[in-house]
């Protein structure tokens, strides 16, 4: 009986290390369910943290977006006025004359609204350029004035005009050829309106068909 009750004891003790293995690999498994909910959770919150940055950034594009909207089509370097519907749309089309000097002054943008340049003894009508011609305009300083010697020179200072009739003969060949050069670019993209008038002579006389043949031409 002893030895029966020692080998029942000793099953008991073996039974008990079993229930002691049994707890060991109960705790292991906690132990790694509870390292993998880490892992779980620091893998959400690192998403979260990416997901936020990208809102973030999106925020910032979106604001960035709507200035652009708001302010760059306004045209860079416009003055006053630029969010505003262009002169050029309610005016009606120039009808084609002469201008002298003193004629030609009077269409800068500030007196009235259209404005007036010439090249090379051509007179065209940029007012639909007024951000770059207008009062606040990078190239305001040529509006209502020959604007030959300054584009020849590339000179944007009062210098560069003349108050007395300017026919350019102390420009060298290089020059000349350069006003020839912006002559041809205005014609394609401004209408040409007329003539500059040399001292003592008289203006043409523009019949309709002139005046409707050259704006097609133009068109």
């Amino acid at each position: 009986m002893a030895a029966g009750d020692g080998d029942v004891k000793l099953g008991t003790l073996g039974r008990g290390d079993e229930r002691g293995g049994g707890g060991d690999e109960s705790r292991g498994g906690a132990g790694a369910v509870a390292a993998g909910g880490g892992w779980a959770a620091a893998l959400l919150a690192a998403g979260g943290e990416m997901l936020l940055n990208v809102a973030l950034v999106a925020l910032v594009l979106l604001g960035a977006y709507r200035l652009w909207v708001r302010w760059g089509r306004r045209g860079l370097g416009a003055g006053p006025g630029a969010g505003e519907e262009s002169p050029a749309a309610s005016l009606p089309r120039m009808k084609k004359r002469d201008f002298s000097l003193e004629q030609l002054r009077q269409y800068d943008g500030a007196r009235q609204p259209r404005i007036l340049l010439a090249v090379n003894g051509k007179v065209f009508d940029v007012t639909k350029g007024s951000k770059f011609y207008g009062p606040a305009g990078p190239y305001g300083i040529f509006a209502g004035r020959d604007a030959s010697r300054g584009l020849a020179t590339f000179c944007l200072d009062k210098d560069a005009l003349r108050d007395e009739y300017d026919d350019l003969s102390d420009l060298n060949a290089v020059q000349m050829e350069s006003v020839r050069e912006w002559e041809m670019q205005f014609k394609e993209k401004y209408d040409y309106v007329g003539r500059l008038l040399k001292p003592g002579e008289e203006p043409s006389e523009y019949t309709d068909e002139e005046d409707t043949k050259d704006h097609n031409k133009q068109d």
